[in-house]
């Protein structure tokens, strides 16, 4: 699954091409101690060409790439929904 997210950053539009394969990688270099280089290497991988430079520009503010992945992850993750407990549904047999 591939989608096309567009963040305006201090009116400035970057194009970001998410997919599947960028989030995987984001969540498996994620550790305790490391949040900011993966969240980093997410945006770099995902955007778009053309906006690379403009990126660089605002990620030279070390604190600007953990919200930026978070609006990115938020739109790029399906609406669904998840409950715990007991199934409404009878067990398979």
């Amino acid at each position: 699954m591939e989608k096309t997210i567009v963040l305006t950053l201090n009116d400035e539009d970057i194009t970001f091409h998410m997919t599947g394969d960028h989030h995987a990688a984001y969540l498996n270099e994620f550790m305790p101690n490391n949040k900011v280089a993966p969240a980093h290497n997410l945006l770099m991988r995902a955007v778009d060409p053309a906006d690379k430079d403009t990126l660089k520009k605002f990620l030279e503010l070390k604190t600007i790439a953990m919200p930026l992945v978070e609006a990115l992850v938020s739109e790029f993750t399906p609406d669904i929904t998840i409950m715990v407990g007991k199934s409404k549904k009878p067990p398979k047999e």
